[in-house]
């Protein structure tokens, strides 16, 4: 099976935990709080092949990673610029509980090497988590970034970026790829750990990896979730899950009759 398609039928589909929003929203009649996550991310996992669960980020235990094989951080609000040592930028919008949630789960995901997918907000949690710093609104660095990145409320932009050669990220998208993003904040100082392995013309981290993590770490800046036609970020998360599970036990190894996910993605 090649690097870009879902699970058959009948084969193991790893466990994926999703962080959540936990803000007002409304459903038929009803309006009020609840935990939701836009349906575009549980549209990709379950085409790769993954069974979504959603995390909503109260009632934070960090060992809620020994269920899954698969972690997603996922986009939203900005990340409270306190975890970084300094004051908020006047465009910055932040929830620190939910800072802590994410937070908590990211490092839980790393010590436990569970295969860890952050995405934008995600990758910025990931990248403060471990000491890095964020610039806190992008046009100040880059002066057509809202042209381009954010070109409406809530309407998405496009970057370009090139990828570096011999990572994760080439394996998985080659020499350079395109994708929608919706960039307010972005990487500054990068955290130790990690590796930039794309960035945009303007300089604009696009993706990092932490070669030295014992799992599958991938952050991208971009939002890979809302390209249905490019599953290919998620298919390799969803195989590294899946080797996980079958390494905890809980799929069946491939090449024992199994249908498998993707034989020939990078682990």
């Amino acid at each position: 099976m090649n690097a870009t398609e879902p699970a058959r039928d009948g084969a193991y589909r790893p466990r994926i935990g999703l962080t959540t929003y936990f803000q007002r929203a409304s459903w038929g009649v009803w309006d009020g709080t609840a935990a939701i996550v836009p349906a575009s991310y549980v549209h990709r996992v379950v085409e790769a092949g993954g069974t979504p669960l959603l995390l909503p980020p109260l009632g934070t235990d960090p060992s809620v990673v020994d269920l899954l094989d698969g972690l997603i951080v996922i986009g939203g609000v900005d990340v409270d610029p306190a975890g970084y040592g300094q004051e908020p930028h006047p465009t910055t919008a932040s929830q620190p509980e939910r800072d802590r949630h994410d937070v908590a789960l990211t490092r839980a995901a790393i010590d436990a090497a569970l295969p860890l997918f952050a995405i934008c907000r995600g990758m910025q949690v990931l990248n403060v988590a471990y000491g890095g710093s964020l610039h806190q609104h992008l046009p100040e660095i880059v002066p057509d970034a809202q042209l381009r990145y954010q070109p409406a409320p809530g309407r998405f932009g496009t970057v370009d970026f090139a990828v570096a050669d011999g990572t994760l990220s080439s394996q998985l998208l080659g020499p350079a790829a395109s994708s929608p993003c919706y960039h307010h904040q972005s990487l500054d100082r990068v955290a130790d750990p990690l590796a930039v392995t794309a960035t945009a013309a303007d300089g604009t981290v696009e993706m990092v990896e932490m070669p030295s993590a014992a799992g599958w770490v991938l952050g991208t800046q971009f939002h890979p979730e809302e390209n249905a036609e490019d599953l290919r970020l998620f298919t390799g998360f969803v195989h590294a899950a899946r080797t996980y599970a079958e390494r905890r036990g809980r799929a069946p190894a491939r090449g024992t009759g199994t249908p498998d996910v993707m034989e020939d993605a990078p682990a």
